[in-house]
């Protein structure tokens, strides 16, 4: 966040509840309100430096796809949020656009990743054993080759390092066979809107990851954020070709230019180049653009 907006996070009448590696998120009593900054992370370390609105594209992005996603399933937004969220910026406009007023839910203990083709530690896997984590797959499979049909791929949610991967007979130990048949559901048709809608705007939705919560009477929703390009891969599709990495709208071009560095990715992170930083931030405007302002 720019210092102005740290100043005013800090003189909130609102106690700070968490800091994650990117959002933050203060006790409203009835409600939380989560701020995404403009911090970047990669390999689960954050950057030294920011991108200037970063946050305020993630959600901007994210209340777009809720929108959409209410079609489907509850979601973790406040009835009377675009209201709360117009009351709030009379007295924080630099949080106006950066915030979300949400429900008080219960984390489920899991991400609900979902994978349309072979990337990232789904490749890393397969070329390991043959198989995508549980699934079986052909032998004739390249990097970014489209799977014949969308797998649940879900992960252990850790509080902090690396999240693992995890069975889906074991998920559903964790959380309960029925919520996760929900979860498992739930997640592969909110994918399914997400390719549908990003397709009409000639991206390819790779994979993504979803978060869901419980109430008191343990109704299921959608939480956290959605189809943003830090919670997803998006390629271009007129770009698209199976074979090796693809161009993508998300940080992947700062975790490039890590990995070409000699980086244990251990803190503290190494200093990124102004054309790095300009870079990946013009991969998030891209992705606001295709998703937001590209599809209606």
């Amino acid at each position: 966040m720019p210092k102005q907006a740290l100043r005013k996070v800090e003189s909130l009448p609102y106690p700070l509840v968490a800091r994650g590696k990117v959002r933050e998120v203060f006790d409203m009593g009835d409600a939380l309100l989560m701020v995404a900054t403009d911090r970047v992370s990669a390999f689960d370390v954050v950057m030294q430096e920011g991108l200037a609105g970063k946050g305020i594209l993630l959600t901007q992005i994210s209340l777009y796809w809720f929108a959409q996603a209410g079609a489907i399933t509850p979601h973790h937004l406040v009835d009377d949020h675009a209201a709360r969220i117009v009351a709030l910026g009379k007295d924080y406009p630099e949080l106006q656009h950066r915030s979300m007023i949400v429900k008080k839910l219960t984390p489920l203990p899991i991400e609900a990743v979902v994978r349309g083709y072979l990337s990232g530690s789904g490749w890393r896997a397969y070329q390991q054993s043959g198989k995508l984590f549980e699934y079986d797959l052909t032998e004739d499979l390249l990097e970014s080759s489209q799977l014949p049909k969308p797998l649940f791929t879900p992960t252990t949610k850790a509080a902090s390092g690396h999240d693992m991967p995890l069975d889906c007979i074991d998920a559903a130990k964790l959380i309960g066979e029925d919520l996760f048949q929900r979860v498992h559901e739930l997640s592969i048709k909110l994918y399914q809107m997400g390719v549908e809608r990003a397709d009409a705007s000639g991206i390819i939705l790779a994979d993504t990851k979803f978060e869901f919560g419980t109430d008191a009477e343990g109704q299921l929703y959608l939480i956290d954020e959605i189809l943003t390009p830090d919670s997803s891969r998006y390629w271009p599709k007129d770009n698209y070709s199976p074979g090796g990495a693809q161009p993508s709208y998300d940080k992947q071009f700062v975790r490039d230019y890590l990995e070409s560095l000699d980086w244990d990715k251990a803190p503290p992170a190494p200093a990124l180049p102004a054309e790095v930083l300009a870079g990946t931030l013009d991969r998030y405007v891209g992705a606001y653009v295709k998703i937001v302002d590209g599809i209606d």
